[in-house]
């Protein structure tokens, strides 16, 4: 009978934690979300923002949406000085984020919300961006 009582607690507090984390807004999260197309639309409409791709180095030289820098999803973890965010300066700066799929682009727009980051919008993966891709590194 505790058996059946303690699965049935341990059910019932799962089911409270997944509600808990579904109902999160953009702004719970610290960064927004929004859709290649929308991204695209974004890239037209301004001038300064950072195109990052947090694929990894591989995976970038093997085809990437143009003018998109690249600092893997890992490495931004491990960021702990100001010398380890050189390549993002600017916490208000506008930055679009994408990786192969989703997954790696939202972990990546959230580490960047909580290091500091104020403008991060993230847009999913490459495998749904119907713009140019390019091997060409600068």
């Amino acid at each position: 009978m505790k058996h059946k009582r303690l699965r049935l607690m341990i059910g019932m507090f799962s089911i409270l934690l997944l509600c808990a984390s579904c109902g999160k807004t953009q702004e719970d999260l610290g960064y927004r979300q929004t859709d290649a197309a929308e991204a695209a639309k974004i890239m037209q409409q301004e001038e300064d923002y950072i195109l990052l791709d947090v694929r990894t180095q591989e995976e970038y030289e093997e085809g990437h949406i143009p003018n998109a820098i690249c600092i893997p999803n890992e490495t931004i973890a491990l960021w702990e000085s100001e010398e380890d965010m050189a390549a993002l300066p600017d916490p208000n700066a506008l930055i679009l984020v994408y990786c192969r799929s989703g997954r790696r682009s939202k972990e990546a727009a959230a580490k960047l919300a909580e290091l500091g980051y104020h403008n991060v919008v993230e847009f999913g993966g490459i495998q749904s961006w119907t713009g140019d891709i390019t091997t060409e590194t600068e």
